[in-house]
This record gives structure tokens, C-alpha cells and sequence, in this order.
């Protein structure tokens, strides 16, 4: 398909990047020498976490912001996450009042935020779609612009400057990862992309949970969960304009399950040092999921927003841990008797462990009236440091049944 004839073009782009400048930050794309070793691909990091709202989104929030006419009465738009930040944030700092449709149970943190942004939170519906259908009848109904999170051209445009500014500093970079949710981004990556450097692999992602451009592109039926931990790429239909850009633009997209999107995350801020939300981690998460696909290769991933939870955070923390044996959970059985608890917590200390929770039951589940049981939650140094421990309590005398991890 010819250019032309898709939505936007490179100069739409080159456009967007000049309207944008003043008012975005130019982030920087980094190289992860640890990434790289692990991976065996050649990792660079473009980092828009480090944006003013934590994410991309405002590029194209304000691309499209600054295209209305200057009697716009206000804008409106659907979001829970960091297309709701972006138009906050941006219509807020050129005066055009915002309004935000958010479905009932978004999180507080998110609604106040939105809220310090300088925009109106209206709270309707109990999922995306009602809250997007409610915004467009609040639109007609208060004669409100409504803004499409990654259906609008202008916004795709804008999204697209992520990827002109990786080949600005990085030029030799052959291959892009990019998350796919609604397509607005990769939309106008693989758009600047393929125009500067006609032979660059553009590779979409997606959470096995939510593979709709997949489906609608490449004609499979995919079972999807709708649960995620990729929040910002958890759409369930693509955008109508997107999934032309992607069907002609994108070399392949690539699903990665769950697990390897936690696993990411906890990689990305254990050895770069930087907090990303689920969405962020999925480009590393291919690059885990599929090393073969990328070996040798100069491999460009956007690090697309770090608006995460901070429960959702700990939570992905503690089972990271779990996954690499540093947390583990012992069901160890005893005699009930006197001295038998101090015996376990001294092979623990001998090991050189650590106790992180600790339940004593006799009650439950133990086989015999002198029999007693307790479960250990602990902490080691990794798998065989936990595995050392097992053999300790075994060796004095006790049972014990070490928990499969996530």
C-alpha cells in the first residue's frame, strides 16, 4: 500500500515534530550494556517515562490540541491512564478546559491526578467502552471536541516523533519494538520509519491477554484473557485508521505472554533502575520470549510510560522475586513438640536466610495429633541458596515441601 493512500504520512510527522518541540521533551534513547549481554541483541532504550506525565501520549495529545480552532469550546476525551494525563497536562497549559470520561472503578490515584492536571473527571460506566460511548454524548450534548486516544490521524502523527527521534540519535538502529494496544503509536513510528530507513524491521507487541491488532491484521483467532498487567495496550478493538498503517507498515507483531511482561518489568527496574508500567516492559518481554528473532541485531524499544500502580508495582516485585527462587514458601511438618520451632529458625539462621512470614498451625492440615506443621515465607539469595536450605531443615530430621513460584 503507497503511502498516500494510508492516513498520515512522514511529513504529517516531520509536521507534528515541529509543532510539539517546544512543549515535549526530546527524550533520550540509551544503551544497555546488561540488556544487551543477557538478550544478545544490541539493546537502546528510548526512555519516555521521562516525559512531564510519565508517558508518550502527550505528544500526540498536544499535536492534536494545538490543530483546533482558537474558539474550541473544550475537549473531551475517554481515558483512565496517560492519554487522560496528556490532554489534562497540555489543554490545561494553553486554556482550552478538559474534560475526562473515566470508567467507575479507575483508581483514585489516577482520577486525582487527572484532576491536578486541571481537567474534569466525570466518572460513568463500568468499563472503556461505556465511558467512551458517554463521552461522545457529553460531546454533542456540551458541544465538546472529542479527542481519540490513537484514532486520529494528527495523534498517530504526533505518537510518531517517538520514533523520528530514535533515528535522529541512533540512525544504525535495524529493528523497532513497539507495544500495540489501540496502534496509535506504531502507527506513526513504522510511518517516519520506513520512510528514513526503508529496510528497518518494525515489530508490533502485544499481551497474549489482549492480541486484537494481531486478529484484525493478521486474520488469527487468538483467546484472550482481558486481564493484564499491560494496562496501556489493553484494547480490545484496534483503531480503524491504525489497522491500516499496521496491515501496511509493520513487519510482524509478536505475542508475549503475562509472565514475561512481569518478569521485564522487574528486569528493567532492577538493572536499568527505572519503574515502567506493564505496557513499557513488553519490548524487553519479546526480546526474552523470542531471542533468536534478534540476535546481533541494533534493536530500538520504547519505554512508553511508567504510570504503574504502586501496589501493582510491589506485587510484580515480590513475585519476580518468587520467580527467581530469592522468595520462597516452605511447608515444613515436625514433631509437636517443645524446642522443634527454635530448631527450624536456628538451621534458617545457619543457612544464613532470612524469615519474611511465618504460620504455626496445629489445627490444620498436619496427619497426625503429634504432628505439627508451619509454613515459611523466605528470603535467599536465589534458587540454590533456597534449595540449600531445604536440604538443612531435611537433614535435621524435618519435612519439608518447597512451593512451586509463579
Amino acid at each position: 500500500m503507497h503511502e498516500q493512500l494510508l492516513p498520515i504520512t512522514a511529513q504529517d510527522v516531520f509536521e507534528a515534530e515541529r509543532s510539539i518541540r517546544d512543549a515535549v521533551k526530546r527524550t533520550q534513547t540509551i544503551p544497555s550494556k546488561t540488556l544487551s549481554a543477557i538478550t544478545g541483541a544490541d539493546c537502546w532504550l528510548k526512555q519516555e517515562i521521562f516525559q512531564f506525565t510519565a508517558a508518550y501520549k502527550e505528544r500526540g495529545a498536544l499535536n492534536k490540541l494545538l490543530s483546533l480552532p482558537k474558539d474550541t469550546k473544550g475537549v473531551i476525551a475517554a481515558s483512565a491512564g496517560n492519554h487522560a494525563q496528556g490532554i489534562s497536562y497540555h489543554a490545561t497549559r494553553l486554556g482550552i478546559p478538559a474534560t475526562i470520561v473515566m470508567p467507575e472503578g479507575t483508581p483514585f490515584n489516577k482520577v486525582k491526578r487527572t484532576e491536578e492536571l486541571g481537567a474534569r473527571v466525570v466518572l460513568t460506566g463500568s468499563n472503556f467502552e461505556i465511558a467512551t460511548q458517554a463521552a461522545y454524548e457529553l460531546a454533542a450534548k456540551e458541544g465538546l471536541t472529542f479527542i481519540h486516544p490513537f484514532d486520529d490521524p494528527l495523534v498517530m502523527a504526533g505518537q510518531g516523533t517517538v520514533g523520528l527521534e530514535m533515528l535522529e540519535d541512533v540512525p544504525e538502529l535495524d529493528t523497532l519494538l513497539v507495544p500495540i494496544g489501540g496502534g496509535g503509536l506504531i502507527s506513526g513510528i513504522a510511518t517516519i520509519a520506513k520512510h528514513i530507513k526503508p529496510d528497518i524491521r518494525i515489530i508490533g507487541v502485544q499481551t497474549e491477554a489482549f492480541p486484537a491488532m494481531k486478529e484484525v491484521v493478521d486474520g488469527v483467532d487468538l483467546d484472550g484473557s482481558f486481564i493484564s498487567i499491560a494496562e496501556g495496550i489493553a484494547v480490545k478493538t484496534p483503531g480503524q485508521n491504525t489497522r491500516k498503517v499496521v496491515a501496511a507498515l509493520v513487519d510482524e507483531i509478536l505475542i508475549v505472554p503475562e509472565r514475561r511482561i512481569e518478569a521485564a518489568l522487574v528486569m528493567l527496574m532492577e538493572i536499568e533502575k527505572i519503574v515502567v508500567e506493564g505496557a513499557a516492559a513488553t519490548g524487553l518481554a519479546a526480546l526474552l520470549e523470542y531471542p533468536d528473532r534478534f540476535k546481533d541485531r541494533k534493536v530500538g524499544m520504547v519505554l512508553t510510560g511508567g504510570n504503574i500502580d504502586s501496589r501493582l508495582l510491589a506485587s510484580a516485585i515480590m513475585r519476580g522475586m518468587a520467580r527467581d527462587g530469592r522468595l520462597a514458601r516452605l511447608r515444613i511438618t515436625m514433631m509437636d513438640q517443645p524446642g522443634a520451632l527454635a530448631k527450624v529458625t536456628e538451621v534458617v539462621a545457619q543457612v544464613g536466610a532470612n524469615v519474611i512470614e511465618m504460620r504455626h498451625q496445629r489445627e490444620f492440615g498436619a496427619i497426625s495429633l503429634k504432628l505439627t506443621e508451619m509454613e515459611l515465607v523466605i528470603e535467599a539469595k536465589d534458587r540454590e541458596h533456597a534449595m540449600r536450605l531445604v536440604s538443612a531443615l531435611e537433614d535435621a530430621g524435618f519435612k519439608v515441601d518447597y512451593a512451586k513460584t509463579v
